[in-house]
């Protein structure tokens, strides 16, 4: 799995006209999975994603996560992620999870967070043409990918 975070002041996301997830301050997560994903690698993105001190303490200091600072999520799913484009000029997209396969991934992952944050977790639209509007607070941009097969 492999996750890009971005911290934000406040995001949104847009399916065929409307706003399917909107959140205030806290983190946009772009969320791309594998066919290999299972829920190991999806509780430890989630984990590590809810406990990620990147929000300023009292002295500006990157020392608070979106749990401490009680901040919100908003999760978008993107296979284009996973994209390989060492070869050519068009991105080979087989290391990406078909939508069989991501969609209950996904699902199960936007459960975790909630269960972890405590709170319900804002969402794109699976599969849709999806508008995403942010932001950037920072800007704070992460790229976490899961530990499966990097050791």
């Amino acid at each position: 799995m492999r996750a890009v975070i971005q911290r934000v002041s406040e995001a949104s996301v847009t399916a065929d006209g409307r706003v399917t997830g909107k959140i205030g301050q806290g983190l946009l997560v772009l969320a791309g999975f594998a066919p290999t994903d299972d829920t190991r690698s999806l509780d430890w993105v989630a984990r590590k994603l809810v406990q990620l001190r990147i929000f300023g303490d009292d002295e500006g200091k990157m020392n608070r996560s979106v749990q401490d600072i009680g901040g919100q999520l908003l999760v978008v799913s993107q296979f284009t992620l996973l994209a390989d484009a060492r070869k050519g000029n068009r991105p080979s997209y087989i290391g990406a999870a078909p939508p069989p396969v991501a969609i209950p991934l996904y699902e199960q992952f936007v459960q975790m967070l909630e269960k972890l944050l405590g709170q319900p977790v804002a969402t794109g639209e699976f599969g849709a043409d999806m508008k995403v509007r942010l932001l950037n607070d920072g800007p704070v941009t992460i790229v976490l990918d899961s530990p499966e097969g990097k050791e």
